[in-house]
């Protein structure tokens, strides 16, 4: 594959990355993910 080609792929895709992840912030998914974490930090230590 060309540099170019290359190049332009991974922009394509770093871009489209940040449109999902902000498409995912903006209909509050990411409160869910951090319920999920602080729950699933809970529970390995014990404490949950």
């Amino acid at each position: 594959m060309r540099k170019e080609t290359k190049f332009l792929a991974q922009v394509i895709l770093f871009f489209t990355a940040v449109i999902f992840v902000c498409i995912g912030v903006w209909r509050g998914e990411a409160d869910t993910v951090f319920a999920k974490a602080v729950r699933l930090c809970l529970e390995c230590v014990g404490i949950g």
